[in-house]
């Protein structure tokens, strides 16, 4: 097993399960056997769903489960009472609180075929098999662009081998990327060994002793970050978690606020989830004004090539959320700000090579470290783009997709944004001590893009008719100062 997939096998807690849980709802009924039938030829095209996580004195390894049965791992199930989307949020809470099966294959797959809105698949990955991007794309391998495609019968492709380049350590693990935060860095039992070799070649370690300073610098920054100070959002954990995800909303209307503010669809849909736990803390009696918070952002480092690679192969990043302003544009443009300073920083690749680290290391050392990290973050916040065309899974086209991203450490709370199809999903998975009904939050979410849409609807035009004095008083009034 990789070091860093052996890292987030670690990470496992009562408080925090390391599974992706994610949500697909079809437009009509599926046959049992048709899903099933699905999930034999095209998810297990993907040989390590058939292995087991296997631990010992040496480390853990893939081993394939000798006793593997389907029926293990495929289930039927219904909704009780009204099976609306109250209902299944609670079952999909449930599942999201429950540990898999560590005898068997880390993966579990519920097909509910009574639910109002029709058929839903709920799934279970641990995060050891592959990171959100990689499970994108064996998602994607369920599904095809017809209804007759998705049943049709598939052959096993032709393995593909891949020759790695041998590099030096810092030259092949911490290559600047072309743009923003695409670094790509993976750490292996190399830096072991290539650590032990400078000392008695003195002189390759002088070698890369500038590309040494830079990462010791980042990972000086990173260890430097202040804790987030304790909150509604960043308080002692249970062991049950709740989900909600909100109404889709249309990826055009994102993109036409982007344009209107000069700021991209991430800055967006982060702004707008930070104004929804900004108005939740207020509804709740809390005073967010002075409160500081920050998220652990993903950065998927794979390369293109590598897309339908399982495997983990993302860095983490810390963003400041600005839970204190009260403006919904300030909000925006701090949101843009704060991600723009990132875009030149190596902490992706620190942090990934820090997770490689963990998985070399003995099992005791990763729970205090991992502890110091998740003590600088309340959230987890990650943006997944999924097709943007419909797909069909064994014969019903697809409505929604949408998954809740795992917590580690003391951090309590996910925040999932993912695109299909022209629309924008967005989830909220939290620990029940510290937001109850996710929901509450999910339904401020639509509430809170329904103004900024307005805003930016407004201001947009407005803008380009101004002169440059009412430029400068509306950005003052943006920042609070009018």
């Amino acid at each position: 097993m990789a070091k860093v997939d052996t890292a987030w096998l670690r990470m496992e807690s009562p408080s925090n399960l390391m599974m992706i849980t994610g949500v697909i709802v079809l437009a009509n009924r599926v046959t049992f056997r048709d899903f099933e039938k699905a999930f034999a030829q095209r998810f297990l095209l993907f040989e390590r769903f058939r292995h087991k996580a296997v631990g010992g004195a040496r480390g853990y390894w893939w081993e394939e489960d000798a006793q593997f049965e389907l029926s293990a791992h495929i289930r039927h199930t219904a909704l009780p009472g009204k099976a609306d989307k109250v209902e299944l949020e609670k079952l999909v809470s449930e599942l999201a609180s429950t540990p898999l099966d560590q005898t068997k294959p880390l993966w579990q797959f519920h097909l509910v075929d009574n639910y109002i809105d029709g058929p839903v698949v709920i799934g279970r990955i641990h995060h050891c098999y592959a990171d959100g991007m990689a499970l994108v794309q064996v998602m994607l391998s369920l599904t095809a662009e017809t209804a007759d495609a998705s049943v049709a019968d598939v052959k096993m492709p032709e393995r593909r081998r891949v020759q790695a380049r041998e590099m030096g350590l810092f030259e092949r693990y911490l290559i600047p990327a072309k743009k923003g935060l695409k670094a790509a860095s993976q750490l292996s039992e190399r830096m072991l060994k290539e650590g032990q070799d400078w000392i008695h070649d003195p002189e390759a370690f002088i070698e890369n002793a500038h590309l040494a300073r830079e990462w010791l610098a980042e990972l000086g920054a990173l260890v430097a970050i202040e804790d987030d100070p304790p909150s509604r959002f960043k308080a002692p954990l249970g062991v049950r978690k709740n989900v909600a995800w909100a109404s889709p909303v249309p990826l055009e209307e994102v993109k036409a606020i982007g344009y209107a503010l000069g700021c991209t669809v991430n800055d967006v849909l982060i702004a707008v989830i930070t104004g929804a736990l900004h108005r939740y803390l207020i509804q709740a009696g809390d005073d967010p004004t002075e409160l500081s918070m920050r998220a652990t952002v993903p950065v998927n480092l794979r390369s293109p090539e590598d897309a339908k690679e399982l495997g983990n192969h993302f860095g983490l990043v810390f963003l400041d959320l600005p839970i204190a302003e009260h403006n919904p544009l300030a909000r925006v443009y701090q949101v843009s700000e704060a991600m723009n300073r990132l875009k030149s920083s190596k902490q992706a690749a620190v942090s990934l090579g820090l997770l490689s680290v963990f998985g070399m290391a003995p099992a005791a050392v990763q729970p205090p470290a991992l502890e110091m990290f998740s003590k600088k973050a309340t959230t987890v916040l990650t943006n997944v783009p999924g097709p943007q065309s419909f797909r069909y899974l064994a014969g019903a086209p697809i409505q929604e997709m949408m998954f809740w991203v795992p917590q580690n450490g003391t951090i309590g709370m996910g925040i999932s944004i993912m695109s299909y199809a022209g629309q924008v999903f967005s989830g909220l998975i939290a620990d029940q001590n510290l937001v109850p009904e996710p929901s509450d939050v999910m339904g401020l979410f639509e509430k809170e893009f329904d103004d900024l849409l307005y805003l930016a609807l407004l201001i947009g035009p407005m803008i380009h008719e101004m002169d440059g004095e009412q430029v400068e008083h509306l950005h003052e009034w943006i920042d609070g100062e009018v």
